[in-house]
């Protein structure tokens, strides 16, 4: 089962806070969405109000081209799953994984069967006897994914639902939840703070700030060419360098650069991920730099630099695992311009 969900217009307020501003989301059925943004940027508010635990203030919601105006969580097409997997600890793995499709009057041997293909689903269908307390966090989180979708929803609302493993596990289990997702089809939401979480799973992130959506597309997209600059500092490291544009050229610190078609003459922020920056020779020489310090991270050299022409400026670059910088030294610095996601200075 899966479908489509849109959001007009949705905008909610607890008190004199406005948690959510004039939202407005179409999603396809079976795309994987996750809802990414700082603490109260409204994202679990937003998956709230899918769910049906809150009623926004005004505005619309429609699963599967139905409107969920007045309509009860437990009537909705949808099953949350929370951080907090909440199994039931008397009850065997089978029995968790059944409890909804049992509340629902289906026959014993029938959620038995459809239980055991859930676990096979999530790899732990020769453990349907067990109960929770033998698992280890991984497996509790596996089993819960396989009781939200043993009733069989049309959508799957996820709310920081690996917030509580470890990082190891945690990569593992992203990639097992895509995987999942895949197989069944289900549409899903995910809400998450953790960018490379977002990036590892989604087909669309939707970036939130302040109850809006900043910016929303595939992962590449918007960490390559952000479309706000709060997106560009939010999703991972990012350089921002001071330009002024004048006519067709972007004056700054580093150097002057051509102005793509199109930019306002004025004060801008240019903004310019670690890993493009290098030392190779490119059509932006940003010229000396001396290197403050340096910590290997196996892939690469995460450096921080001084520019010689603009001491005070601090970029942060990621040189070749084989580059070996060393704390006092100078390398020259260069970037490509297509590079750059330029945005309007703000104060």
């Amino acid at each position: 089962m899966t479908a489509s969900i849109s959001i007009q217009h949705v905008s909610h307020d607890f008190g004199t806070f406005r948690a959510l501003d004039d939202i407005n989301l179409e999603i396809e059925a079976g795309e994987y969405i996750v809802l990414l943004g700082p603490s109260g940027c409204g994202k679990t508010t937003l998956l709230s109000t899918l769910g049906g635990f809150i009623a926004p203030g005004a505005g619309s919601v429609s699963i599967g081209g139905r409107d969920m105006t007045g309509v009860a969580p437990a009537k909705r097409p949808t099953t949350t799953m929370f951080q907090d997997y909440a199994l039931f600890p008397h009850m065997s793995l089978r029995d968790n994984v059944g409890f909804g499709p049992r509340m629902a009057g289906t026959p014993k041997a029938q959620r038995n069967a459809k239980a055991d293909e859930l676990l096979d689903l999530v790899g732990l269908k020769d453990a349907a006897l067990k109960r929770p307390y033998a698992l280890s966090g991984g497996q509790r989180q596996r089993v819960a994914l396989a009781r939200s979708l043993a009733v069989d929803p049309d959508v799957l609302l996820l709310d920081e639902p690996l917030g509580a493993l470890d990082l190891k596990l945690r990569r593992a289990m992203q990639d097992e939840l895509k995987q999942i997702q895949r197989k069944v089809g289900t549409t899903f939401v995910h809400v998450t703070h953790d960018q490379e979480e977002a990036m590892a799973i989604a087909d669309r992130i939707v970036v939130m700030n302040g109850g809006k959506i900043e910016d929303c597309g595939p992962p590449d997209r918007i960490y390559r060419k952000p479309g706000s600059l709060f997106s560009a500092g939010f999703m991972g490291e990012m350089n921002r360098i001071k330009g002024t544009v004048r006519g067709a050229r972007i004056e700054t610190a580093l150097g002057t650069i051509s102005a793509p078609g199109g930019t306002p003459n004025g004060e801008v922020a240019l903004c310019l991920r670690p890993e493009q920056i290098g030392t190779a020779k490119g059509d932006w020489d940003m010229g000396p730099a001396r290197i403050i310090d340096a910590a290997f991270f196996g892939t690469h050299f995460r450096c921080h630099l001084a520019p010689e022409a603009a001491p005070e400026m601090a970029l942060i670059a990621h040189l070749p695992p084989g580059a070996r910088p060393e704390a006092g030294s100078m390398v020259s610095l260069s970037a490509d311009p297509a590079d750059l996601s330029i945005f309007e200075a703000q104060p």
